[in-house]
């Protein structure tokens, strides 16, 4: 075991977090990953509604009695999303971590903290990190231009996230982006984190419900093969270069607008490419870390081997004196 303050509060195994991924975290992914000593977290936006969150919880807890989490990630999207049902539905199945992001938690906090669940927030800016510790959240997670999914609009590596987020705040910070092995996770605990974010590492995983040919794309990419769309719209994605992905970039280059837009990046689009393995045919979202992706193991073989990978490096920094 690798006790930290986030692990602590938890009381998990180790301090790695499967991140939220849509469409992929669903309960057999998220099951494995808290059955293997991680947190597992469920996203809830996969999901139709609140009676479909509540299933999914309850398959999760049929393959696990660890913990595990809920997100609820309040980003624009082309669906109206009635939030407050999603939140609902987890305090009453028993949930007891729910991860937020997008939007400030605040109007929710109340009813959250009355169910004594443990809140944390995904931040991609120092202020928003800031803002979310003066609100009363347990944990926050800060998430570098790396990062798979939505980093952000400011364009910071997480080396210099890390270190900001955890100097500025008396909480458990999780670092997320371009971390992916041992190695990632000893560098996060020294520049302060108290736990690491994987995402695009998960995703080339045996439980990941998504396509074989789309794992094979991510192990035989390169830590070069991923570009950051939709900044146009204030909202920007970071997903693997494909036939897909240079056309939407076509289209913002051009000046397409929105409404313009949204018949090609449309999450069902993603969704249906994920299932039916048509890298070309949607977004297929990743991070950098692909470039250490090489193989497609159990998530237990890449928690365990991240865990031993950490204890080398330990060891190797202790022999060169580097580390007492």
């Amino acid at each position: 075991m690798l006790h930290t303050r986030f692990t602590e509060l938890l009381g998990i195994e180790y301090p790695i977090v499967c991140g939220a991924m849509q469409w992929l975290s669903t309960a057999e992914l998220v099951a494995a990953v808290s059955e293997a000593g991680g947190l597992g977290i469920l996203s809830s936006l996969s999901l139709d509604n609140a009676g479909a969150l509540r299933a999914e919880i309850r398959r999760t807890r049929n393959l696990t009695d660890k913990p595990f989490a809920v997100n609820v990630t309040m980003l624009p999207t082309l669906r109206p999303v009635d939030y407050a049902t999603y939140f609902a539905a987890a305090i009453e199945e028993g949930v007891r971590v729910i991860e937020t992001a997008g939007r400030s938690p605040e109007p929710y906090l109340p009813q959250l903290k009355r169910a004594g669940v443990t809140v944390m927030h995904k931040c991609a800016r120092q202020r928003d990190v800031l803002k979310v510790a003066g609100l009363g959240v347990d944990v926050v997670s800060i998430v570098g231009y790396e990062a798979g999914g939505n980093p952000g609009m400011e364009d910071v590596s997480s080396l210099v996230r890390i270190p900001l987020a955890a100097s500025a705040v008396d909480m458990p910070v999780l670092a997320a982006g371009g971390i992916a092995d041992g190695r990632g996770l000893v560098s996060a605990l020294a520049l302060g984190a108290a736990g690491v974010v994987m995402g695009t590492r998960f995703m080339a995983s045996r439980e990941c419900p998504m396509h074989q040919r789309i794992k094979q794309r991510l192990v035989d990419a390169a830590e070069t093969d991923t570009e950051l769309l939709l900044r146009s719209i204030n909202n920007p994605e970071r997903v693997l270069i494909t036939g897909w992905s240079e056309m939407v970039r076509g289209m913002e280059t051009s000046g397409a607008t929105l409404e313009e837009l949204r018949l090609y990046i449309s999450g069902l689009k993603g969704k249906q490419a994920l299932a039916d393995g048509e890298v070309e045919a949607g977004a297929i979202v990743c991070g950098e870390a692909i470039g250490l992706v090489r193989d497609i193991p159990s998530v237990a073989e890449i928690i365990s081997r991240t865990m031993a990978e950490a204890r080398v490096v330990g060891e190797d920094l202790k022999k060169q004196g580097l580390w007492d």
